[in-house]
């Protein structure tokens, strides 16, 4: 059973930056590099929202155009993590942010219903 754990959240204000971790385990040896992970985000009373997305083997990658040039993907293959920079932040950007797990690369990086495993969310909130 794949897990995911999420960190690095917390409270910043415009402008700062905040960096996400998202543990994952339960792979087993070498499944984990075909994997297309995935940050979303959530604030209360909008819909979940694709941030972005990296398909593990090979390191593909692709952002919402809401956080292109602020936010950044990356991973360690070595430890199962997967990371979200976030720099310039603003206060649009509050939310719960989660991620996410395919078994597969997917084109519709974006959408929530293409993800079977999710970590339990970390709060970021930003003011004004």
């Amino acid at each position: 059973q794949v897990q995911l754990v999420e960190s690095g959240g917390g409270s910043v204000q415009a402008g700062g930056s905040l960096r996400l971790s998202c543990a994952a385990s339960g792979y087993t040896y070498n499944t984990y590099n075909s994997y297309c992970m995935g940050w979303f985000r959530q604030a209360p009373g909008k819909e979940r929202e694709g941030v972005a997305a990296i398909y593990t083997r090979g390191g593909r990658k692709y952002h919402a155009d809401s956080v292109k040039g602020r936010f950044s993907i990356s991973q360690d293959n070595a430890k199962n993590t997967l990371y979200l920079q976030m720099n310039s932040l603003k206060p649009e950007d509050t939310a719960m942010y989660y991620c996410a797990a395919a078994p597969s690369w997917t084109e519709l990086w974006s959408s929530p219903d293409e993800y079977n495993y999710w970590g339990q969310g970390t709060q970021v909130t930003v003011s004004s």
